[in-house]
């Protein structure tokens, strides 16, 4: 089998090991796991009346012993060294359950590790049974396949995406809730633990080209096969759940590639709240390919999926593109830039007031 008989765009059903296996060495460049918890054998996949958690049935974190555990995480983690390319890196998120025995497996297998990446939720559940702090923040691993690999982070996409300011390794992003959560018939989660696409959207922009190839052998409802086709990755998911494959195959289904090209990243001013252009991308208030306008609509740009805009050959973040279209020295990105929103243009600061009123809801 060779590059051109993989699998690619789709949602494969089974085994993730079984199905790994079948695919030829190094032909992967990014992979996102976001594998069982290790809930099971920790006792805490009930409430204290004993219920299960939405979204979760027995058979979903199935282990009963930390061997158990450690040898399935193992053969998973040594086939995803096997298809990265020599250059490619893997992320892999857990909480305090699983994640820390995943970091030395990983270390075990030859992997070098880059970064941890704290995503801090603004909007954690509850500790059920009120016996400890309740968990705020899951971890992600980013490793590199050996010591020795040459592997891509996209520096500036994500400074821009942080308006211009360096992308930290703690990360302050919601819950996936609302619309964006899938619920099955009865009203509850169709997934425990599905992650929230602005997640997603911040790891495959930072450590992916357009046209990589991008495999989550733990797919789910399809989180990573969405963000990556919106930024015109191509992707592989593997699941072993009929009603999650089904529920990310119609996910898939109803995305939509940006119609942009990324953009380099560009300087920008400091404006309060302090809320980054590209925040509102990642959380879906602004879509990439979104055309901006000043309020006369004589000039035009187009939104990037790091935040940034392009107008001609012009490309930068939406103060320095504002400035640079004006002859003028500076530009209040925020107030110069507008959207269409039935028929009638509003500025972008708008979305900036909604995410900062959003922000204090929850607390800092």
């Amino acid at each position: 089998m060779d590059t051109l008989e993989l699998p690619l765009d789709q949602i494969l059903r089974g085994e993730c090991v079984q199905l790994m296996r079948m695919l030829p060495d190094a032909s992967i460049d990014c992979v996102f796991a976001d594998p069982p918890y290790n809930l099971q054998l920790r006792g805490e996949l009930r409430r204290p009346d004993d219920s299960l958690v939405d979204g979760v049935d027995d058979d979903w974190d199935r282990f009963t012993d930390f061997p158990e555990y450690d040898a399935f995480t193992r053969a998973w983690l040594a086939e995803c060294r096997r298809l990265l390319r020599k250059d490619g890196t893997i992320w892999v998120i857990g909480a305090y359950h699983n994640i820390f025995r995943i970091g030395a497996i990983l270390q075990d297998l030859g992997f070098w590790i880059l970064n941890d990446v704290i995503w801090r939720k603004s909007n954690p559940m509850p500790n059920f049974r009120g016996r400890r702090f309740t968990n705020a923040h899951e971890t992600l691993i980013w490793a590199a396949r050996s010591k020795d690999s040459r592997y891509r982070f996209n520096y500036q996409a994500m400074k821009t995406l942080n308006d211009d300011v360096q992308m930290r390794s703690d990360w302050f992003i919601p819950l996936c809730t609302g619309q964006e959560r899938l619920r099955n018939d009865h009203g509850l989660k169709l997934h425990p633990t599905q992650k929230p696409e602005a997640l997603l959207h911040r790891v495959i922009l930072s450590s992916t080209n357009q046209g990589d190839l991008v495999l989550d052998p733990f797919a789910g409802t399809g989180t990573t096969a969405v963000v990556a086709k919106r930024l015109r990755r191509h992707f592989i998911g593997m699941e072993r759940h009929p009603a999650y494959v089904e529920a990310a195959i119609g996910r898939v289904r109803r995305t939509r590639p940006v119609s942009v090209e990324g953009a380099t990243a560009a300087a920008s001013k400091r404006d309060a709240p302090r809320v980054p252009f590209g925040s509102l991308v990642e959380q879906g208030l602004i879509a990439p390919g979104t055309a901006l306008f000043d309020r006369q609509r004589r000039v035009t740009a187009v939104v990037g999926p790091d935040g940034s805009l392009s107008s001609g050959e012009l490309r930068g973040s939406i103060h320095k593109v504002g400035a640079l279209l004006q002859n003028a020295p500076s530009c209040n990105g925020w107030t110069f830039w507008h959207f269409e929103r039935d028929g009638i243009l509003v500025a972008v600061d708008v979305l900036r007031t909604q995410v900062a009123a959003m922000g204090k809801s929850v607390g800092a």
